[in-house]
């Protein structure tokens, strides 16, 4: 199975010390080279940026199509270099699922038939799997630790969609 990842997930789960959720779930996790740097090469520490340097299973890949990368850019002027490139390296690697939270990338990768889930999507697998007990209290943590922002009706439809309402 190959799983690539945008930024978001990696840092709002290591925000709250759930990053091995993606090991366990996938085995083995794919970030293109500027979702590396976006971590890495900030001059501000980021939850997640000494696994993604460190961790055996979180791997970083070079896209191929850089000019798809710029393509998706300037047609879609709110997606960031990572997220282009998430989307393009998906594309390159025929990955199976795409790890994705902001909204407009996630239009765009479905637009390219990508299968994509976001942090939550992430969270009710984990919890389907039985890696975790309960969702509430970590999607609390995103939002009062990781300042992961999400809307009380998506967050009642996660609750309910885990039986937790």
């Amino acid at each position: 199975m190959i799983i690539v990842s945008d930024t978001s997930p990696i840092t709002n789960l290591a925000a709250i010390g759930q990053l091995d959720l993606l090991r366990q779930l996938y085995g083995s996790v794919i970030i293109p080279k500027a979702v590396y740097n976006e971590m890495v090469g900030v001059n501000k520490i980021v939850p997640g940026a000494v696994e993604v340097q460190t961790l055996s299973w979180i791997q970083t890949q070079t896209v191929i199509n850089s000019l798809q990368v710029t393509e998706i850019q300037e047609n879609n002027e709110s997606i960031h270099l990572g997220e282009a490139e998430a989307i393009i390296l998906s594309l390159e690697m025929k990955a199976d699922l795409l790890l994705m939270d902001e909204r407009r990338g996630r239009i765009v990768a479905t637009n390219y038939g990508i299968n994509v889930t976001g942090l939550l999507g992430v969270l009710l697998q984990a919890k389907k799997q039985g890696l975790i007990p309960v969702i509430k209290p970590l999607i609390d943590q995103l939002i009062t630790q990781a300042d992961f922002r999400v809307s009380p009706q998506l967050y009642t439809i996660v609750l309910e969609a885990s039986n937790e309402v």
